[in-house]
């Protein structure tokens, strides 16, 4: 089994900024890809930015330029960040940490980042 953390929501004011976590442990596989998604009320769930075990990170085009996902460079790399700069109130939603691997598809439970205008 998987269990993903995640940590570092909350509320920011527009132009602000905030820093998620997600820490992953148990049965990690190499070559796994992690990512953040996030779903605002009445709307589907949607990437925002992946990462993989090594390669390129890529991004939704909403935050492209102010987002940037990146992966702890120690040995096991099963901890992801999501730096948050220049809110808006459209990035208003619950994010949700998620790790992809052969053995399944994982997901934390969300944290909560409100921005207001």
């Amino acid at each position: 089994q998987v269990q993903l953390v995640e940590s570092g929501g909350g509320l920011a004011q527009a132009g602000g900024f905030l820093r998620l976590s997600c820490a992953a442990s148990g049965a990690i596989l190499g070559g796994n890809v992690m990512a953040w998604y996030r779903q605002s009320p009445g709307k589907q769930r949607e990437l925002v930015a992946r990462i993989p075990y090594m390669g390129t990170a890529t991004y939704a085009t909403s935050v492209r330029g102010r987002f940037t996902i990146s992966r702890d460079n120690g040995n096991s790399r099963n901890t992801i960040y999501l730096q948050m700069n220049n809110l808006i109130p459209e990035d208003t939603a619950v994010y949700y940490c998620h790790l992809a691997q052969d053995m399944g598809n994982y997901w934390g439970q969300g944290t909560q980042v409100t921005v207001s205008s």
